[in-house]
């Protein structure tokens, strides 16, 4: 399934009408936003590795994986007739960021890592800022396993936490999570290798590409450069190799 590029008044609004178009939901999608200026906001919005066409489950919009085939089900007999597992009632929450919390706190204690998980509102956009409804940060002590390399691991439970709570309460919430303050701290160097990367171009005229990057940091070092009177940012690449280009303004 290929991306999409739509544009809106806003960014929000630009993703909304992407993912109705592609009949998914934010968790299955990558964002990228090639424009936020005050008269149009234009983004590309890609299905994620793994996400194939089709129609979308009509309850939550994310696929449960129940109808998918393996090469277990090819070799076996097939049924005289194949029915769907009920599917766990949707439930009733008046705080989603509470329950989100909730759930977090049930996958570290599974996952035997003590740790408590406080609630905030996204402040930068390395919070996930016009994007997230809230963020979760955990603290605790000896962390790093949550993180793992480059964020991938952290990465990794969020998605995960995102998908959980949108099957459970039948509609989609999105929400950042922090380890001890790692994509704070992500996101001031993603700032100060834009700005320095930006002098580069600036002195020398040569555009210049950054290593690869996730959407979330590309969105950072596009918003840090979005204003620049010199250079302009793009984003180049396919899948994982995909990173940001800084060019001259001509």
């Amino acid at each position: 399934m290929d991306g999409v590029e739509v544009s809106a008044s806003t960014v929000d609004e630009a993703v909304e009408h992407a993912l109705r178009e592609l009949g998914l939901t934010r968790d299955q999608v990558e964002v990228e936003i090639v424009s936020e200026d005050s008269e149009e906001a234009v983004v590309i919005v890609t299905p994620l590795d793994g996400v194939a066409d089709g129609e979308e489950d009509e309850d939550a919009g994310v696929d449960d994986g129940d109808d998918a085939d393996t090469e277990e089900d090819e070799l076996a007999p097939a049924p005289a007739e194949r029915t769907r597992e009920p599917r766990t009632p949707r439930q009733e929450v008046e705080d989603p960021a509470e329950f989100a919390a909730q759930m977090l706190d049930r996958m570290l204690e599974l996952m035997s890592v003590r740790a408590d998980v406080s609630i905030r509102d996204p402040e930068t956009p390395g919070d996930g800022l016009g994007m997230a409804n809230a963020v979760l940060d955990i603290e605790g002590e000896e962390l790093g396993l949550l993180i793992g390399r480059r964020g991938e691991t952290l990465q990794s439970l969020q998605y995960l936490l995102n998908l959980m709570v949108a099957q459970q309460i039948g509609r989609q919430e999105f929400f950042t999570v922090d380890v001890e303050g790692y994509r704070r701290r992500r996101e001031n160097q993603l700032n100060s290798l834009a700005r320095r990367m930006a002098d580069q171009v600036k002195r020398t005229g040569r555009p210049t590409t950054l290593d690869p990057m996730p959407a979330n940091e590309r969105r950072i070092i596009h918003l840090a450069l979005s204003e620049h009177r010199y250079v302009k940012t793009e984003s180049t690449g396919e899948g994982d190799e995909r990173r940001v280009a800084i060019a001259p303004r001509r």
